[in-house]
């Protein structure tokens, strides 16, 4: 999130699309519900289904699956052609002025450089004009035709209402209502807030959903102010915790990266993180990238990483290819090349694509160990349940061992929310039975590693053999501990630049925030973006002082916020080209003549001139993008491509299956069905009564919701002969589910490019362990397909066919 759960309140709008609030969030959509009781604000909901976030909205608008990018560029092309722009905003706070280079162009579903054997771009012309100081060429009367405003407007100009109809299946009315609603919001009294979840990253063009609202947020200016924003609703209760902390494959902690085999050592690597800024006075903030990753670097390895040897930089793994994802994972098993597999929290046989492809995988290792605190589907892939796991135990040789781990409420620590706070937790109860904290798994494995390293040695063992593990129990770190790793200490005396005899922090001493942090190696951080979580001040996670001075929903003393206690990004956008507020009954930080104050710690320098320094201080342009040059692989514009696996042809470009540069294997493609066959859209969700696969374990819950079952339209369940509460047979060339049929009104047939398309929805929470009954779930029949830039897999949009039928066999 750009604002916070608590900032929601302080809206005039809410638009829910990609997500559904009030069923998977019902915790944190009371702030919707508090923002029309007492703002009169309005909600949106735009989504396949009509859902329990639907119910309770002033206006719904049904939408296929898969078309949100459509939808929103007619959004946007609306709000232009009804001058519903918040113009000074725009001019100030986007790049809509900067000129870009001769030679880029969109045409045909593909923008220039696209090589279709290697299913990749050559990004190279989606770049500015630079001039002669270095700087971007700007037109700030937004006249030359090349400007990114003008090249927008071009881009877009396909998407109109007649359009977004016939590729969406939105009714033309219903489009036009959402649009003038949400252009109201271009005000500078008014504001929006977008809630999204995984209804839109979990599509093969993900990433440029979320950048299409983004860019039509930056139009109306709700980026920065209160009750505006990006929010993204993380789903697992430190899903939020997870990416801060690198545990994607190409990062490491606080969003810097993992090298690749082409930067050989550390002056290649940091030379291309130079992040020179593009327009003069700007901060680009990334500008500070060598204090953070060398302070890393000391926390990891201490003493072991000098100057000399370049901070211990060749101690880290380096990528042959931009990163090893889940989908990749599982492909490199089935192809033989991945023999081990540790799975720690997580189950793949249910929440992976194509099951039968995760299946088979499994049982292509020679190991895996499972580190859960309850039984998974994945810990007994092997084992034959039937219908519901229908496998050749005597072939699989995979061996598996369970580590038994706790679950949240026995543990200690922190978890961060969607809104970047990272609260402290206590834990309830002690762990049952052999249960182990997984820190203390962690620990043993390193140890014994290690041992093994020094008794037997290997090639490379100094990254493992000189770890810094300055831990009181080195067999079992406490949370406290390593939360004063990753806030960050003084390894040296810290120096006052200015006068060297003047100590500003002792050695040891824990730093106060990421400010403070240098590259020389003295000082260490494990995460740069939680330094301030715990400090001299103590553990600021810890704290619960929930006065709000004057109401702005920011509770600046209740837990700690990342990065330094800020609770809405990019705050100084809150504020004109003088710094004064844009809506002063909602002020949230402005400039006093000498300095920023306000409510919340402004994310820019406190004494950074407001018609000077821009207020999107991470980028080189100080400047918010619509246009995000070579930034993202299939576009520096979003632009509307179906499911690979889609009812309908691209209407927009017929020639183009997918997304043109979206994670495809090979081996694959012979999997993907097409509408003559399949002709049915389908699509995944979660239900309020479970969470996951976690409380199909719980006999409350099991009873609450017992049995997997699909959601079809009246019309699709009287055309197949299917009963209401009748049996079910959903299947693709991925696989087959039986299931019960819920026939219900919520969900609608639409007309998309003048064929009726008919939705299947498929919840997710039914395995073959635990109390509620067997069942089967989407990712029998989900896609093998990932995002374009982060690989997150196609779950949320997909064919099917279905028939009436009775049963599974062993129902």
């Amino acid at each position: 999130m750009t604002n916070s759960w608590t900032d929601i309140r302080n809206t005039d709008l809410v638009v829910i699309m990609g997500g559904n609030a009030a069923e998977a969030h019902p915790c944190g959509f009371k702030w919707v519900t508090e923002a029309k009781a007492n703002r009169g604000a309005k909600l949106i909901v735009v989504d396949p289904r009509f859902t329990r976030s639907a119910s309770v909205a002033d206006f719904y608008a049904p939408i296929r699956q898969g078309s949100d990018i459509a939808f929103l560029l007619g959004v946007i092309k609306y709000c232009i052609d009804n001058d519903k722009v918040q113009w000074d905003y725009v001019k100030a706070f986007t790049n809509a002025a900067y000129i870009l280079k001769e030679g880029f162009a969109y045409s045909d579903g593909l923008f220039t450089g696209y090589d279709a054997e290697k299913r990749e771009y050559d990004r190279s012309t989606w770049d500015y004009e630079i001039g002669e100081d270095g700087y971007v060429l700007v037109d700030e009367t937004l006249q030359n035709p090349r400007c990114v405003w003008n090249m927008l407007k071009e881009h877009i100009a396909v998407y109109t209402p007649e359009m977004v109809e016939r590729i969406c299946g939105t009714p033309k009315d219903k489009f036009l209502k959402v649009a003038e609603m949400i252009s109201e919001c271009s005000a500078r009294d008014k504001t929006m807030t977008s809630m999204y979840a995984l209804g839109w990253t979990q599509h093969s063009k993900g990433s440029q959903n979320i950048r299409s609202m983004a860019m039509l947020q930056l139009i109306l200016g709700n980026i920065g102010v209160r009750g505006g924003g990006m929010n993204a609703l993380r789903g697992h209760s430190n899903i939020q915790g997870l990416t801060d902390i690198g545990l994607m494959s190409n990062l490491i902690p606080g969003y810097l990266n993992i090298p690749t085999e082409r930067e050989v050592d550390y002056a290649t690597y940091i030379s291309s993180r130079g992040f020179k800024p593009l327009r003069p006075n700007q901060m680009s903030y990334w500008q500070n990238y060598s204090k953070f990753f060398v302070s890393f670097q000391k926390a990891m390895w201490g003493s072991a990483a000098t100057p000399e040897n370049d901070f211990a930089y060749h101690y880290l793994p380096k990528l042959d290819l931009p990163a090893y994802d889940i989908l990749r994972a599982f492909e490199m098993m089935d192809q033989g090349q991945m023999h081990g597999y540790f799975c720690q929290g997580f189950n793949p046989l249910l929440s992976f694509p194509d099951r039968g492809k995760i299946t088979r995988s499994l049982g292509k290792l020679k190991f895996l160990v499972v580190i859960d605190p309850l039984e998974t589907e994945t810990s007994r892939f092997w084992e034959n349940h039937g219908t519901f796991n229908d496998v050749d135990t005597a072939s699989i040789q995979t061996e598996v061992y369970q580590l038994p781990s706790t679950c949240f409420a026995e543990d200690e620590g922190a978890l961060v929310n969607s809104g970047r706070w990272l609260q402290w937790h206590w834990a309830a109860q002690n762990p049952p039975g052999e249960a182990k904290h997984d820190t203390w798994i962690m620990a043993q494995l390193y140890l014994r590693l290690k041992k093994l390293y020094q008794e037997e040695g290997g090639k490379f063992p100094d990254a493992i053999l000189n770890l810094h593990w300055p831990y009181a129990d080195p067999e079992d770190p406490k949370p406290d501990e390593l939360a004063r790793e990753m806030n960050g200490y003084a390894v040296t005396d810290l120096r006052d630049p200015n006068d060297p005899t003047k100590v500003l922090l002792e050695a040891g001493k824990q730093v106060a925030g990421f400010g403070v942090l240098r590259d020389d190696g003295s000082t260490a951080c494990g995460c740069w973006i939680y330094s301030g979580c715990f400090n001299e001040n103590g553990n600021n996670m810890a704290r619960r002082d929930n006065t709000d001075p004057d109401a702005t929903g920011a509770y600046p003393n209740w837990t700690f916020s990342w990065p330094a206690n800020r609770r809405i990004l990019y705050n100084r956008a809150s504020a004109d080209l003088d710094g004064k507020a844009w809506d002063p009954t909602r002020k949230l930080i402005e400039w006093n003549g000498e300095k920023w104050e306000g409510y919340d710690v402004p994310d820019i320098a406190v004494t950074a001139k407001p018609r000077e320094v821009g207020p999107f201080i991470m980028n080189p342009e100080g400047q918010s993008r619509l246009f995000t040059r070579g930034m993202m692989r299939d576009g520096p514009f979003p632009a509307h491509y179906e499911p690979f696996e889609s009812p309908v042809v691209n209407v927009v470009a017929p020639a183009v299956r997918g997304n043109p540069v979206a994670r495809v294997f090979e081996s694959d493609r012979q999997s993907f069905g097409d509408a003559e066959e399949f002709p049915y859209a389908a699509t995944s969700y979660r239900l309020t009564e479970h969470f996951h696969y976690w409380t199909k374990h719980v006999w409350v819950n099991a009873v609450l919701q017992p049995e997997f079952f699909v959601e079809i339209s009246e019309e699709l369940a009287s055309e197949k002969g299917i009963d209401k509460g009748g049996w079910c047979r959903v299947w693709n060339k991925r696989g087959s589910v039986h299931a019960k049929a819920v026939v219900t009104k919520r969900i609608q047939p639409l007309i998309c490019d003048g064929k009726p398309v008919h939705i299947v929805g498929i919840p997710l929470h039914w395995g073959f362990t635990g109390a509620a009954k067997n069942g089967m779930g989407p990712n029998s029949l989900t896609p093998f397909v990932g995002d374009a830039n982060i690989e997150t897999p196609e779950f949320k949009a997909f064919l099917v066919n279905i028939e009436r039928s009775d049963g599974p066999a062993s129902a």
